[in-house]
């Protein structure tokens, strides 16, 4: 989960980080009474979760609270690169001297943790690392040992950074990193992190992501959530324990097992080039226990989206039979009747592994005429690409 920009300096001001005084407004007039409570100069800041806001006209300066004003108005309802502007962030401004970078991400290519740091920031750091990559340190950081003050003045050394901001640059480093270890990130990232003229370092934007798998350590992040940008059917399934994921395509997919899903995925994109560029509408997995709640539940989110022409169940038993698999979709069927959610859309059902024998079985003699049993992973991706060709 990105955050916004606010949300990193209230997260890097819990930490004890040196942050600049601010708060965020929705409206020209909450603008107007942050900047009041700031008294002078103040920075408005466009909130969305992409780059280049500056270049857009989304960061804008304001001499008191009446030009604030303006500028929220201005900037509030602008379009930057596909992203509506619904929040400002308004700080007071900093007199800065230099500007340098630092953050720390999870490696996934080495599998490990990472900090890069430069003494060259405000700017893209891959820029900086293409024209001058001696300005660029990257230092793997080890999960066992994390950064103490000794990795961070090795780090500090390393990138160069002035001696007059050394120890400052050192006390960053080491509660940047108690930062993103306590709130499970995979990227914290300070550019520019900035000296100021009278010699204080200041973090003057933040970059964080969260991992959302760690969420049920952290309750308080649901707050952070940007529900206005959450797909629904995604909060939906969400609500029922489902892995969804809504995607760009007229065929509904579900399996159980990740694997297999996005085998799945790939399957029906490759047989749906064959029938005018049909694609996958979305991953689902339903996860080992098909039951026919759980199957309904699936069923009901994929049924949901109006995009959705056709639907492939793709399931593999293992722990879970087959026939218990057959027995949850014919009863999904009939529980979503009785919710007076009646199934219109066609479902190819593919059985194969444990009791899949009896699991066809139980298909055909449920003779729903929604059920098209294909015994064939590729065969039932044509089926399930031929029919939402149809249904287009």
């Amino acid at each position: 989960m990105d955050l916004y920009e606010y949300q990193g300096r209230d997260l890097f001001e819990r930490h004890g980080l040196p942050v600049l005084a601010g708060g965020v407004a929705t409206t020209p007039e909450e603008a107007r009474a942050i900047a009041e409570r700031l008294g002078g100069r103040v920075v408005v800041k466009a909130q969305v979760k992409v780059g280049g806001r500056g270049k857009a006209g989304g960061v804008k300066l304001a001499e008191g609270p009446e030009e604030t004003v303006a500028r929220a108005t201005n900037i509030l309802g602008m379009d930057i690169k596909g992203h509506t502007v619904h929040k400002v962030m308004i700080t007071v401004t900093a007199d800065v001297a230099e500007e340098y970078y630092f953050s720390y991400l999870l490696d996934r290519a080495n599998r490990t943790f990472l900090c890069i740091a430069s003494v060259a920031g405000g700017m893209d750091i891959e820029q900086v690392a293409a024209e001058t990559p001696e300005k660029v340190v990257k230092a793997p950081i080890d999960a066992n040992t994390g950064v103490d003050e000794t990795k961070a003045r090795e780090i500090v050394s390393a990138a160069g950074f002035p001696a007059e901001v050394a120890d400052q640059v050192v006390e960053v480093a080491v509660k940047l990193w108690q930062a993103f270890v306590a709130e499970d990130a995979t990227l914290v990232e300070v550019n520019p992190l900035a000296k100021t003229k009278d010699g204080k370092l200041l973090l003057l934007d933040a970059k964080v992501a969260l991992d959302e798998n760690a969420a049920f350590r952290h309750p308080d992040h649901e707050a952070l959530v940007d529900q206005a940008s959450v797909d629904p059917l995604e909060q939906a399934a969400k609500e029922k324990d489902l892995n969804y994921v809504k995607l760009d395509g007229e065929v509904g997919i579900i399996g159980n097992g990740a694997g297999l899903v996005m085998s799945t995925l790939d399957v029906v994109a490759y047989a749906g080039e064959r029938h005018g560029g049909v694609k996958p509408a979305n991953f689902l997995d339903i996860g080992g226990g098909a039951s026919a709640e759980v199957m309904a539940n699936g069923l009901e989110i994929v049924l949901s989206d109006p995009s959705v022409k056709s639907i492939f169940v793709n399931v593999f038993g293992g722990i879970t039979a087959c026939d218990a698999v057959a027995n949850g979709i014919v009863q999904a069927l009939a529980l979503l009747e009785q919710r007076g959610e009646k199934a219109t859309k066609p479902l190819v059902v593919r059985l194969d592994g444990n009791n899949a024998e009896a699991g066809r079985a139980i298909l055909d003699g449920a003779n729903n005429p929604l059920i098209q049993r294909v015994d064939t992973m590729d065969g039932a991706a044509e089926r399930a690409a031929e029919l939402a060709a149809a249904g287009v």
